[in-house]
């Protein structure tokens, strides 16, 4: 049975970038600029090369579009989100992320029950590539996931194997940047 009191969120950060961060709340030619940086920083980096100069028009056009997506659904949800662009996490772990990052990389740790619901939500999968296989994003509540995890009958490391048998992860968006410190 998953203890929902000791449930975190994990936020995955490359060694090249700020954590709790999301380039998408700086202005437009400062986050070229620092993508361009970060990907020339580390050439053929995989978690770095969206931010690369064939690829970040295409990249912050989509993570713009599906951050605004995001944060229509989450306040249609009682969602009271004090930032525009969240910092994302995932629920428990992610091997594909951990693939995909460099170990060494920092990774931060919350516990769900310490964030407040108007603060937090959920998608399964990564919310850029769910929106780019499906055209849509679905979106849950602390309340309807912790409902969700409360009836499944084993292991949170056995509930997101099973998960991740179709998707990389189970996605966390904090909306408020008091609980990312």
């Amino acid at each position: 049975m998953i203890d929902i009191d000791d449930l975190c969120i994990k936020h995955y950060c490359h060694p090249k970038c700020e954590p709790y961060k999301n380039i998408c709340r700086l202005a437009k030619q400062e986050a070229f600029s620092l993508a361009h940086k970060l990907a020339e920083a580390e050439p053929g980096s995989t978690s770095l090369e969206r931010f690369s100069v064939s690829h970040f028009d295409n990249y912050y056009a989509r993570r713009m579009e599906v951050d605004k997506i995001l944060y229509d659904t989450f306040v249609s949800l009682g969602g009271k989100p004090k930032e525009k662009h969240p910092i994302f996490f995932v629920l428990h772990h992610s091997k594909t992320l951990e693939k995909w990052v460099d170990m060494q990389s920092f990774t931060g740790k919350l516990k769900i029950k310490d964030i407040p619901s108007e603060f937090i939500s959920f998608t399964l999968d990564d919310s850029m590539v769910s929106f780019k296989k499906t055209k849509k994003i679905t979106m849950y509540t602390k309340e309807e996931l912790l409902c969700i995890l409360s009836k499944y009958n084993g292991t949170i490391d056995e509930y997101i194997a099973q998960i991740t048998k179709n998707h990389y992860c189970i996605e966390a968006q904090v909306w408020n940047d008091d609980y990312c410190k």
